[in-house]
């Protein structure tokens, strides 16, 4: 028995995105990603280009103990390219005892395009608000070209991120620890938002545009459970408005609009990679 997913949804207009509190189902996954169940590869890899189907080896995974909840798809405007474009699927192991308010997650990201490697990477799913975190340069990234055995080098590297997890819990207990000053939030804010909409500078004058919202915005909280003021739970805050959007703002020119979520696969791991390692910059400094 499967629950109802609790996000089913497109982000911006080139990735769908599916995430359920329980394991996702073969049928659920291939309705949101049909790229994992791609029966071979784009016609444009060359014959050293070793294919086997990301389903093989998240059903090698899940005899592993790890099951997917959550995936992700890239879109394509090439024709007859959808079915092959990069994917993203959050799993977790069902050796991990759920007691926190975080799972820990392995990220596995791959394509049949050409696009992307077989990608590991370590990150944390949020219950309270559903933030997909991503880990920064506590846990090294695996990546496996696709050659040799590919499935078994997969779980492999599955085994050697959950392994690292522990240093990684130990760095977020630590954040949540850690009291930011009203000062030292914005401060963060400031430099999420740069790290978000980049620096804006106008050409000719050499003068910044103005962001599209305020740091004041990014650490404003949507839940009561995030009112508290320690680095962890700021850091929450600003990811959270920081990658799915919706706050209010105005454009360079003034209109009123709203800040869309970040749609793009590649832009979402980077972006809350960084999110993170500003984070662990901040945790540094007032260690």
């Amino acid at each position: 028995m499967y629950s109802t997913p609790n996000l089913a949804t497109r982000f911006a207009k080139n990735t769908r995105v599916l995430r359920a509190d329980q394991p996702l189902s073969e049928d659920q996954m291939r309705a949101a990603a049909p790229s994992i169940f791609a029966e071979g590869k784009h016609a444009s890899r060359s014959e050293r280009y070793t294919y086997i189907p990301t389903i093989d080896v998240l059903r090698g995974l899940r005899n592993e103990g790890f099951a997917p909840y959550m995936v992700a798809q890239g879109r394509s405007t090439i024709e007859g390219k959808e079915n092959f474009t990069k994917h993203m699927i959050r799993m977790r192991h069902a050796g991990q005892v759920q007691a926190r308010p975080e799972a820990n997650e392995i990220i596995l990201i791959n394509s049949h395009d050409g696009a992307s490697s077989y990608q590991m990477l370590a990150g944390m799913f949020r219950f309270v608000c559903c933030n997909g975190l991503v880990v920064g340069e506590v846990v090294e990234d695996i990546r496996i070209p696709h050659k040799g055995n590919i499935q078994n080098e997969v779980i492999e590297g599955a085994f050697r991120v959950l392994d690292e997890f522990e240093e990684v819990d130990e760095h977020t207990e630590a954040m949540k620890e850690l009291p930011l000053e009203p000062p030292e939030e914005i401060a963060f804010a400031t430099a999420a938002l740069a790290l978000r909409f980049g620096e804006r500078v106008v050409e000719e004058g050499g003068g910044h545009l103005p962001m599209p919202v305020t740091a004041e915005q990014l650490i404003e909280a949507r839940r009561p459970e995030d009112l508290r003021h320690d680095l962890w739970t700021t850091f929450q805050r600003v990811q959270e408005n920081v990658i799915q959007g919706g706050q209010p703002g105005r454009s360079v020119q003034g209109r009123r609009l709203r800040t869309r979520p970040v749609g793009s696969i590649d832009r979402g791991v980077s972006l809350n990679r960084a999110l993170w390692m500003l984070a662990e910059e901040m945790r540094k400094l007032k260690a």
